[in-house]
């Protein structure tokens, strides 16, 4: 009986170890597949970081201000004024269609713009269409004194509503276009795009990181250029001849 028992127990003893190293080898399979999760997310991250073209500067604030005075446009200081520019059509609602949208946050009061920057936005929201059969997003446009100084507030990143780096949408040239749900193929397309009517003194863009979009002020120019030039010729064109221009 004796060694029955003590077989009994060295069985049992057994199968206790074995379920343990079982249990042990399972735990330590489990650890490397979360640190290698880990990794992947770490690189996934670092693939998708900020890396624009168009990186937002003191010296753009300035030529978006001088624009504006070469112009001799106003800064929108209230409603009233807005409205008065909507009535004269000094300022024109945004259109869209199967090729662009708006935001729907931001508000029907300020869904309007300079009638060149219309032109513009509608040229490239049809070249982007072409391209990926997808539409470009208005995120904002026309703004007010009294609204910037009321978003500076709670972005403290915002342009300043007063002075010569003040924000160009108070003057109605001025579009946010988003940037973030674009992959890298359609990021690099709309910078390609703006490269080229940058070169020719047309717009004055910025990649804004906080809010992900593309800041675009658009020059008066534009509307005479676009009568006389195929807007999508800036395809086949070379960045390196762009930039000698």
């Amino acid at each position: 009986m004796r060694t029955g028992t003590r077989r009994l127990a060295f069985v049992v003893a057994l199968l206790t170890l074995a379920v343990g190293s079982r249990a042990f080898a399972l735990h330590s399979y489990t650890a490397k597949r979360t640190t290698s999760t880990r990794r992947t997310t770490k690189h996934h991250t670092r693939r998708i970081r900020w890396n624009p073209m168009f990186r937002p500067s003191h010296d753009s604030l300035l030529r978006q201000n001088e624009e504006i005075d070469r112009l001799d446009l106003p800064r929108i200081q209230d409603d009233d004024e807005l409205e008065a520019l909507k009535e004269s059509q000094a300022l024109v609602a945004i259109r869209t269609g199967a090729t662009l949208r708006i935001d729907p946050r931001l508000d029907p009061n300020r869904r309007y713009c300079r009638p060149w920057t219309r032109d513009f936005v509608e040229d490239l929201s049809q070249a982007y269409y072409t391209k990926f059969h997808a539409q470009i997003q208005v995120n904002s446009a026309v703004r007010t004194v009294k609204v910037q100084k009321k978003l500076r507030r709670h972005n403290r990143n915002a342009a300043p509503a007063e002075g010569v780096t003040a924000s160009s949408h108070l003057a109605g040239l001025t579009l946010d276009i988003q940037r973030r749900g674009m992959s890298k193929e359609q990021i690099r397309f709309v910078q390609r795009y703006l490269f080229y009517l940058t070169a020719l003194g047309l717009v004055e863009p910025e990649e804004e990181r906080r809010q992900w979009v593309f800041h675009v002020m658009v020059s008066e120019r534009y509307a005479g250029w676009r009568q006389s030039q195929d807007v999508v010729q800036w395809d086949s064109v070379p960045f390196e001849e762009l930039s000698q221009k």
